[in-house]
């Protein structure tokens, strides 16, 4: 099953296409935004890691924040809702010509639907990797990258790959 999962046609152009969407983002000075909760978090925050440090081979950062640290999440969520904990940070960081990468195995979270609403509005590029049926993401965001599962352990574990096959690409062509 997983196989055919990552072997699926319109995965593959949807793929190829954001990443050459990505690359043209960073070779224009963009950022990388990324947002998920839960064990997506963790997942952005590893994506955001390997981006600014190295993966597999020395090379120079590439621009990259994982939304959401501690004490802005706190403050926002208790000054305004956690529904606008990423929405808020990216509506204060983010510009035109960035991307924004949401982690999410069900594409319904809010905080993730509102932030998407902010890069709309600021015209930044917006990408999510999804499980299930995609959600409400899947319906706004200019790119997704579906893993049709019902499992959130299994749609995390591909959504890992796609993030170390992602930054193996952006060191290998940037």
């Amino acid at each position: 099953m997983l196989l055919k999962i990552i072997d699926d046609q319109e995965i593959e152009k949807a793929w190829r296409q954001s990443i050459q969407k990505i690359q043209e983002m960073l070779l224009g000075g963009g950022t990388i935004y990324c947002c998920g909760n839960g064990g997506s978090y963790c997942q952005a925050l590893h994506l955001a890691e390997e981006l600014t440090g190295r993966y597999k081979k020395e090379r120079a950062p590439i621009a990259a924040l994982a939304l959401g640290e501690a004490s802005h999440m706190t403050c926002v969520s208790n000054d305004y809702s956690f529904d606008e904990v990423f929405a808020r940070q990216l509506e204060a960081l983010g510009r035109s010509g960035d991307v924004l990468l949401c982690l999410s195995t069900s594409g319904n979270s809010k905080n993730l639907i509102q932030a998407v609403n902010v890069a709309r509005e600021k015209s930044i590029y917006t990408l999510a990797f999804l499980g299930r049926d995609g959600g409400e993401l899947k319906k706004i965001v200019d790119k997704s990258i579906l893993i049709p599962h019902q499992e959130s352990d299994k749609i995390q574990e591909l959504h890992l790959l796609l993030i170390h096959q992602l930054v193996q690409k952006l060191e290998s062509d940037l």
